[in-house]
């Protein structure tokens, strides 16, 4: 682990690769391991800039990421994607094929992309998901963007791991986000509506008027300067409007840090994945006791058989704990 800490910090993309699939493997020796590297990496001192990045399927994620990527490592910045991609819930494989999706970004020596799979993990990130943010931290990337798999309320969680939470739209897409639209726009710090070229580029001027009078609407964060957040259209296939996203972002991120927010946000962040962590550890060896996952089968069947309501099997088992 220490020889592997040293590569990871001395930006070595194939120790980067291996303390990633460590990170993400299941196995209770490999998860070991992994903690024993992330404390050894802990305290480098780098804080790259995280943007999540979210968006209905069809919506041009890939595109964008790849346009903005080539932009940002074009002005010599070195950018991470880690793009989740949803595992089958039959399976539990996925197709991890972002990476064929941005062919020229994966070429560019100062980019790295890695795809990785949810793992069936609510919330639009895998489980490991921020444990791999803070590697490409210790690996010293100016950006890491982090892909979610799709747009939905669960989706808003990669807020809780980023420094700027982008939510990319496309034009006269308004009807299907109807029941997500509020939790994801509280969340949001920029909204993009994307394809804004071509016959659709007035559709995409409309729908980024309604959405920046729906933001109007939202009470104001004490953590956000005048003007945002913001609506604006952007063009990811003939790459317009994507230097002004970045003028955005790195305004933001700086009013933020130069007022205090950058910090406090990313304290709350840690605590919040450290009660996360709390809760699936605690779920993990309930289930690993053999008398308590007894029990929990025996009252699973109970309410297969409709003798007993859900809830009250849970206070059940739950006053068993006690």
């Amino acid at each position: 682990m220490d020889d592997l800490a040293k590569d990871v910090a001395a930006q070595d993309r194939r120790a980067l690769a291996r303390a990633i699939t460590l990170v993400e493997s299941a196995r209770t020796d490999h998860q070991e391991q992994a903690q024993a590297l992330l404390q050894r990496l802990s305290g480098h001192g780098h804080q790259a800039l995280r943007i999540g990045l979210s968006g209905t399927p069809g919506v041009g994620k890939s595109t964008f990421i790849e346009a903005f990527g080539i932009l940002l490592t074009g002005r010599g910045l070195k950018v991470a994607v880690l793009a989740v991609d949803p595992s089958s819930t039959r399976s539990g494989g996925s197709i991890l094929g972002d990476k064929t999706r941005m062919d020229r970004l994966s070429r560019h020596p100062n980019a790295f992309i890695r795809p990785s799979p949810s793992q069936s993990h609510l919330g639009g990130v895998g489980r490991r998901t921020r444990a791999v943010v803070a590697l490409c931290e210790a690996a010293r990337f100016d950006v890491i963007l982090i892909e979610t798999v799709g747009v939905g309320q669960s989706e808003t969680m990669v807020a809780e791991m980023s420094d700027i939470f982008t939510l990319l739209l496309a034009p006269a897409g308004g009807d299907e986000l109807q029941g997500v639209k509020r939790g994801i726009m509280e969340s949001a710090d920029l909204i993009l509506v994307n394809k804004a070229d071509g016959d659709l580029k007035p559709a995409a001027i409309r729908t980024t008027a309604d959405y920046a009078g729906a933001l109007r609407l939202l009470r104001k964060r004490a953590q956000d300067p005048d003007g945002f957040p913001k609506a604006q259209p952007v063009s990811a296939l003939h790459e317009e409007g994507l230097a002004q996203v970045w003028d955005d972002m790195t305004t933001l991120a700086q009013w933020r840090k130069d007022h205090g927010h950058w910090d406090k946000t990313r304290k709350r962040q840690a605590v919040h994945w450290f009660e996360e962590e709390v809760r699936t550890g605690l779920l993990a060896r309930l289930k690993d006791d053999p008398e308590i996952s007894a029990k929990m089968q025996a009252l699973a069947l109970e309410v297969q058989d409709n003798a007993l309501a859900p809830d009250l099997a849970a206070q059940t088992l739950l006053d068993a704990l006690r």
